[in-house]
């Protein structure tokens, strides 16, 4: 059977290779330093821009909390050329959509239009990064929608108050300590001089990295990128972050009160950035306790035990040292210390004995699944390829990724357990009606 896997592993990891190579991958750098990755793609006649911002919350401070997510908010507001509402009703009269993301680490802009709308796109895009409108009432109006959105999140999401707590207890010095969506306060009270600054600092053209893919052809990039993007000026490179989180330890826990039909469990260890040595057995080890219903921690907690309706863990691409989460949500015939107890004894298992050869091929096999269909789609390139290259500083480990993962082993798992799933390591939360 292991060898029947391991077949299955090489054929998929050839037809990634069939579907998009690194040399399909064409790169240019303006003389104000934003940076181009281009696919050519003719599969489909559209196209998409993808633009990734080295801005997330890590790069603030208290007093302007908020600000990264707050422009993904304001960059959609109205510009020189194209006043408010005029972005998304440009983009929609060619046949365009767009949407926006913002996390700890990045801003991510995304474009999907047909590839004959490319120059209209172009010319949006640029506008807004050369001559964003920071109108007082359109701030103030946003001010409110952000508010807005972070009070309904925390009310209907009771993970997100959870993790927000998770994080707020884990990171002590570390900019990871405090929301994306940032603290009301700071919404409050950000100044015109606070988002001009922010604005110039971080969303110069040195700053981004943009990959268009699809049915596009490298020179007409090239040409539009000249027209549109090259007049930009580049500003001072952002502060880098020099803060650094304190080995933790002891243990941390914290307790939220809230109505809930059952107890949620939340586990966050630290653990290192996406360009460590570990990432890749701890991706490993993240899917070998949650992904699918035959998975570690599924099987104990959820099929044999039946202790808990939910599990699943979370390991993400990060910039500096951040959290492996676990979460558990708590049966209504159980409590939630019998669910903490229960996830460490799968932990203290893979600690002691390790996971089997069988185990770890199938999670080998799951991932260059996951890599093949990001890359069926236009959309999935690019997402990829900007993420590798703003996370692990090149978008060629995306191609390298399939050998990486096939590198892992059975040792190698069993280490980063032992290394980073101590008790002195970890942050532990629950949330539930009543607190003891």
């Amino acid at each position: 059977m292991r060898k029947l896997l391991l077949v299955g592993l090489l054929a998929i990891s050839t037809s990634v290779g069939a579907q998009t190579k690194p040399e399909d991958v064409k790169t240019f750098t303006l003389a104000n330093g934003m940076k181009f990755l281009v696919l050519e793609d003719g599969s489909i006649p559209n196209a998409n821009m993808y633009l990734f911002y080295k801005v997330g919350s890590r790069n603030e401070y208290p007093g302007i909390t908020g600000l990264s997510h707050f422009f993904e908010h304001m960059m959609f507001n109205g510009a020189k050329k194209f006043g408010p509402k005029l972005f998304d009703r440009t983009m929609e009269f060619n046949g365009g959509s767009n949407n926006a993301y913002t996390t700890q680490n990045v801003t991510v802009y995304t474009d999907w239009f047909p590839a004959s709308a490319m120059e209209t796109i172009f010319d949006l895009e640029a506008d807004r990064i050369a001559s964003l409108s920071i109108d007082p009432k359109m701030v103030q109006s946003e001010r409110g929608v952000v508010s807005s959105e972070k009070s309904t999140g925390l009310e209907n999401s009771p993970w997100e108050q959870l993790s927000e707590l998770i994080s707020a207890t884990a990171f002590t010095e570390h900019s990871y300590h405090w929301p994306v969506v940032g603290y009301q306060t700071d919404i409050d009270n950000w100044t015109k001089e606070d988002l001009e600054r922010y604005f110039k600092t971080y969303y110069a053209p040195n700053n981004c990295v943009v990959v268009v893919s699809g049915n596009v052809k490298l020179a007409d990039v090239k040409r539009l990128a000249d027209k549109y993007m090259a007049p930009i000026p580049a500003q001072t490179p952002p502060p880098p972050v020099h803060l650094k989180e304190p080995e933790q330890v002891g243990e941390r826990r914290v307790m939220l009160k809230k109505q809930l039909p059952a107890p949620n469990l939340l586990m966050g260890y630290h653990v290192p950035e996406a360009k460590s040595d570990d990432y890749y057995a701890l991706s490993i080890l993240s899917d070998v306790l949650s992904s699918g219903n035959s998975s570690r921690l599924y099987t104990s907690l959820v099929d044999q035990k039946q202790i808990a309706t939910m599990v699943s863990s979370d390991y993400s691409e990060s910039f500096d040292p951040t959290l492996f989460m676990i979460y558990g949500s708590v049966a209504k015939t159980a409590k939630e210390a019998d669910v903490e107890k229960a996830i460490d004894t799968e932990i203290e298992k893979i600690k002691k004995d390790g996971v089997t050869l069988r185990e770890l091929q199938k999670i080998k096999n799951q991932k260059l699944v996951q890599l093949y269909k990001q890359l069926e789609t236009i959309n999935g390139k690019a997402n990829s390829l900007g993420t590798y290259e703003v996370y692990f500083g090149d978008y060629k480990k995306m191609f390298d990724a399939p050998a990486a993962f096939n590198k892992v082993t059975v040792a190698d798992i069993q280490r980063v357990a032992n290394k980073y799933f101590t008790k002195n390591n970890r942050t532990i939360g629950v949330a539930k009606t009543e607190l003891d």
